[in-house]
């Protein structure tokens, strides 16, 4: 995560791609602090995911 997710806007997530990482938009259910490690679990744009907190 390199920018902090708040409540109902965007953040920005590192995403390993074709051996190196881009970044996305992403939104959240819940607001994720930045350097929080999270998982994908949806795209709604090229640009654009869904993400959640990656489980301890």
């Amino acid at each position: 995560m390199t920018v902090p997710i708040p409540l109902g806007g965007p953040g920005e997530v590192l995403v390993a791609v074709r051996g190196g990482s881009e970044a996305y938009t992403a939104w959240s259910e819940t607001s994720i602090d930045r350097d929080v490690r999270v998982v994908v679990i949806d795209s709604v744009s090229a640009r654009g995911v869904i993400v959640e907190r990656l489980p301890s």
